[in-house]
């Protein structure tokens, strides 16, 4: 079955493979899938992650990120603006997720970006998700 919110269903296998402990995810690809894993690797939040063609479609291969004690590098992991429920902020009313501590992945007119780096080029835009 096809979801009908391809970056929620994202956003839940990272979820769930950081609660279960592995090591590694595979998700289907897509353009702002990509965009949204390569913002979550710049901030932190995972190793590392590769495009892979070897079957009939394109994955995203992501390698998560553990600190000593294997406690997941994300605490949290939320879907703001979903399809029934679009949350569209101005440039000045951008949220600061905990208190600057953690990160929303907004999509703007200039393409996915962190919060703090939309507040800095002055544009507003969708918030996606929020993670810290």
């Amino acid at each position: 079955m096809a979801s009908t919110d391809p970056i929620a269903d994202c956003l839940t296998r990272i979820r769930n493979s950081f609660m279960a402990g592995h090591e590694s995810l595979s998700v289907p690809y897509s353009g702002i899938k990509e965009e949204l894993i390569r913002i979550l690797k710049e901030e932190g939040y995972i190793s590392s992650f590769k495009t892979d063609e070897n079957g009939p479609f394109k994955e995203l291969s992501i390698l998560l990120k553990y600190n000593r004690d294997r406690d997941p590098a994300i605490k949290k992991l939320q879907r703001v603006s979903r399809p029934g429920r679009r949350i569209y902020v101005g440039k000045d009313s951008i949220p600061v997720v905990l208190g600057g501590l953690g990160v929303n992945i907004l999509s703007t007119s200039k393409g996915l970006m962190t919060g703090k780096k939309a507040r800095k080029m002055s544009i507003g835009g969708e918030i996606l998700c929020e993670i810290y």
